[in-house]
C-alpha cells in the first residue's frame, strides 16, 4: 500500500501532525468522511437517518475509481463472428477506498479495532430496515471536500482489513483497510431507465413543464403510457402534478409488458 501523509495533513509524520496544533497545513486540512446512514423507508432514494459518521485517521493516499458498461450477447450459429452484441445501460461507478487506522501512540487502546468493526457493519442489515420489513445494509456517502467527482451514496460491497500492528494486550493498534463502494443511483442522466441501479426502476423529481404524458414520450418513446405512470404513483388527477413530487418510472419491462 502506498504511504499515507500524517493525520493532520502536512508532509511530515510525527504526533504534531496529528494533533492539528501549532497551526500550519494540518489545522485547516479538509478530511475525507464516510457518513454512514440507515437505508431510506419506502421509494426514496434518499439516505435515511445518520447511524455514524466514520472518521479517518490519515486522509487516503489514493482512490480507485471504476465504471463499466452492460452489453448481451447472444450466440447466434447462423453466424461465423458472432451476432452484434446489444448495449444494455450503463453500470454505477464503483469507488475503491484505502484507509489506514493508527492508535500507536496509545498501545493498550481499541480504537482501531472499534473503526474496523464500524466499517465492518457498514455489511450487516440494519435493525431498523427490519423492522420496516426492508431488509437492508446501511446507505453511505463518501466525501472529500471539493472533489466531487468522488462523491456519492452508495452500499459498500466488500470491506478486507489487515491487521499490521498489536498492543501488549493482543489487541490490534494498526490496520490497513479496503473498502469497496458501489454506487446508489437516484436520478440518471439520459433517457434510458435500464441505467444499472439496483432496479431498473428509477425515481424522477417533477419540474415545472414536466406532464405525465411528456414524461411518458421522454421515457418510453410512446405517450400513451403516462397511464403506466400514474397507476404505480397512484395518481388519480395526472393534470395535478405539483413540482417537487417524486414519481417512480417503471423499468422498460413493465411498460411493454
Amino acid at each position: 500500500m502506498a504511504g499515507y501523509g500524517s493525520r493532520g495533513g502536512s508532509g511530515g509524520g510525527g504526533k504534531g501532525g496529528k494533533s492539528g496544533k501549532g497551526g500550519g497545513a494540518g489545522k485547516s486540512l479538509v478530511r475525507a468522511s464516510l457518513a454512514i446512514h440507515q437505508p431510506p423507508v419506502g421509494k426514496s432514494t434518499s439516505p435515511g437517518a445518520l447511524i455514524k459518521n466514520f472518521t479517518f485517521d490519515f486522509n487516503p493516499s489514493q482512490l480507485t475509481m471504476s465504471r463499466r458498461t452492460d452489453w448481451k450477447f447472444t450466440p447466434s450459429p447462423a453466424v461465423r463472428d458472432g451476432s452484434m452484441p446489444e448495449f444494455m445501460g450503463p453500470e454505477p461507478r464503483q469507488l475503491g477506498i484505502d484507509v489506514f487506522l493508527d492508535s500507536s501512540d496509545e498501545p493498550n487502546g481499541n480504537s482501531v479495532l472499534k473503526k474496523v468493526e464500524a466499517l465492518f457493519s457498514c455489511c450487516e442489515v440494519t435493525a431498523a430496515s427490519l423492522a420496516a420489513k426492508q431488509p437492508s445494509t446501511p446507505w453511505v456517502v463518501f466525501q472529500w471536500g471539493a472533489f466531487s467527482t468522488a462523491r456519492f451514496t452508495a452500499y459498500v460491497e466488500s470491506v478486507d482489513a489487515t491487521y499490521t500492528l498489536f498492543g501488549t494486550t493482543g489487541v490490534p493498534i494498526r490496520a490497513a483497510c479496503q473498502v469497496r463502494l458501489h454506487e446508489i443511483p437516484g436520478t440518471t442522466k439520459g433517457q434510458n431507465p435500464t441505467s444499472g441501479a439496483l432496479t431498473a426502476r428509477r425515481v424522477h423529481r417533477v419540474v415545472a413543464g414536466d406532464s405525465l404524458q411528456s414524461l411518458a414520450w421522454r421515457e418510453y418513446g410512446d405517450a400513451a403510457v403516462w397511464r403506466v405512470i400514474a397507476e404505480t404513483n397512484g395518481i388519480d388527477d395526472p393534470s395535478r402534478l405539483a413540482p417537487g413530487t417524486e414519481l417512480v418510472l417503471p423499468a422498460v419491462e413493465e411498460v411493454t409488458a
